[in-house]
């Protein structure tokens, strides 16, 4: 199972940095989200590949004919929070407000529910379990914001493996798809998304895909970007992270997606077992994984 995904986003929606942090900072840069998703779009369309993409409502409150466009091309759209904030800097009220803002103002766009969700950079840890009783609460069904292994935006290595998993709290149970990884020596790393995939060689990362069960990628609409500005004011790695192999990385997307079979997360939904996958209980004293 490998299911395709994008986080809707413009290019100066980088995390945890002073000067790309609110939606004041964002009024300084271009935008470029026209440009960029359609050419996700039109290689999507050649491909013939269906995809699921997790949009922000402040992408749709201001361009509200991009995310039109990605649902009449025919794609799944979830929601990617309103206005790109850490899930762990957030109290559950600013969450929930957050949240409910996303999806009514995203649902409005293609006149339909909008049933999952994506945290920003994969900011949901431990100590954040309160984010699945709010999603639930907003009629969120399907969750993709567990990143099973560390990371600066936080991480959630207690989560267990990278697998789909049923979680359980006092409001009720969602479905979760999580990022998954693969062991090398004897450290779970992550390879199909965003800064890994541009980092890693292709023969590297198919070899990886060939040999998981289970897929999760997550691309940006900056990964296929190479004449993006740079932000200067990055630090040296945070700059080779960001800007790495821009340019060869939408050729290393065609390759992927021509030699895989992807499917939407809707379809991968379909397809689970979900009587069969972990159930994971949230609301106890520590997490309790069957």
């Amino acid at each position: 199972m490998k299911i395709l995904t994008f986080d809707i986003e413009d290019w100066f929606h980088i995390l945890n940095h002073s000067t790309t942090r609110t939606e004041s900072d964002w009024g300084r840069y271009p935008s470029r989200i026209h440009g960029n998703v359609s050419r996700i779009l039109d290689l999507l369309d050649e491909t013939g590949q269906k995809s699921t993409f997790f949009c922000l409502g402040w992408v749709g409150r201001r361009f509200p004919e991009v995310i039109r466009d990605i649902a009449d091309r025919g794609h799944e759209i979830g929601t990617h929070s309103f206005s790109h904030q850490l899930v762990f800097e957030q109290s559950p009220s600013e969450f929930a407000e957050d949240l409910r803002l996303s999806i009514d103002t995203l649902s409005d766009i293609i006149g339909k529910p909008i049933r999952s969700y994506r945290a920003p950079g994969f900011s949901v840890k431990k100590d954040d379990v309160w984010v699945f009783e709010e999603l639930i609460s907003a009629g969120i069904e399907v969750d993709c914001s567990v990143f099973p292994a560390s990371r600066a935006h936080g991480g959630f290595p207690e989560f267990g493996a990278g697998y789909p998993a049923m979680i359980h709290t006092p409001s009720g149970s969602i479905k979760e798809f999580p990022m998954n990884t693969a062991w090398v020596l004897g450290k779970p790393l992550v390879f199909s998304g965003g800064g890994y995939f541009r980092l890693i060689p292709y023969n590297v990362l198919t070899a990886l895909i060939k040999r998981s069960p289970y897929v999760m990628t997550y691309f940006h609409p900056r990964d296929f970007d190479p004449e993006q500005p740079v932000i200067q004011d990055l630090s040296a790695m945070r700059k080779w992270k960001t800007y790495y192999g821009l340019r060869t990385s939408e050729r290393k997307l065609r390759r992927l997606v021509v030699e895989h079979d992807f499917m939407s997360l809707s379809e991968a939904e379909a397809l689970m077992d979900w009587d069969g996958v972990a159930r994971v209980n949230f609301g106890l004293a520590a997490p309790v994984y069957t």
